[in-house]
């Protein structure tokens, strides 16, 4: 989707640079030609317009990744059901986050997590869990105080834009520590101190969090 929106940007770019020329065509006919420079000038500066907001400029006005077509089309966990629930909520109604959502009951964070007020959630998918031993993962499920810590470890405080993301900042997590988010060739990717994980479905919006589903758990 985030490269068939590039195009579509770069082919409305061509299509003002094609006018600005006819434009100056016209207005050097009139006077002289004095205006041709500023036409051939405008073409760059259109270009330069569609590359520089690039994929973080698409993205920034509706969700991108591969595993966005396993979200429901309709219903509450569809993109439009989850944008009017609070995030604990909305993730409660996706199937892909069923895991991540057991986990959130599990540590007593639902009603922390829906009266956040604008939160960034790196949220793992199922299969992100399932990448953890199943008896590891039941006596993580079990251990309400690190649960807490790894979960909250991939909450922050402030919404976060993909363009932002892009920029490669430290992001402080609710947890205390920091996880770097990066954009690499359309791929973004949030690290932490030992591993990493790509974004698979991002910029996902609910009442009171942006959403990006991760494919690794991170670990403190």
């Amino acid at each position: 989707m985030k490269y068939r929106l590039l195009a579509l940007t770069g082919i409305a770019g061509l299509a003002l640079s094609t006018a600005a020329c006819s434009s100056s065509s016209s207005s050097s006919a009139a006077a002289g030609g004095s205006s041709a420079p500023a036409a051939s000038s405008s073409a760059p500066m259109a270009s330069s317009s569609a590359s520089a907001g690039g994929g973080s400029a698409a993205a920034t006005t509706m969700d991108f990744g591969p595993a966005c077509s396993s979200v429901p089309k309709t219903g509450a966990g569809s993109f439009t059901g989850m944008s009017t629930a609070p995030v604990a909520t909305a993730a409660s109604a996706n199937p892909v986050l069923s895991t991540l959502v057991a986990a959130v009951k599990a540590a007593g964070l639902v009603d922390t997590l829906n009266s956040a007020k604008n939160i960034t959630v790196f949220a793992p998918d199922n299969a992100a869990f399932a990448k953890i031993p199943a008896a590891t993962l039941k006596s993580l499920l079990a251990n309400k105080a690190e649960l807490t810590k790894i979960l909250t470890y991939h909450v922050a405080g402030a919404r976060y834009t993909p363009a932002q993301l892009a920029s490669g900042k430290a992001i402080k997590t609710l947890e205390g520590g920091t996880v770097t988010a990066s954009d690499m060739s359309g791929t973004y990717t949030i690290k932490a101190t030992t591993d990493s994980a790509s974004v698979v479905c991002g910029n996902v919006q609910t009442a009171n969090a942006t959403v990006y589903i991760i494919d690794t758990v991170l670990m403190p």
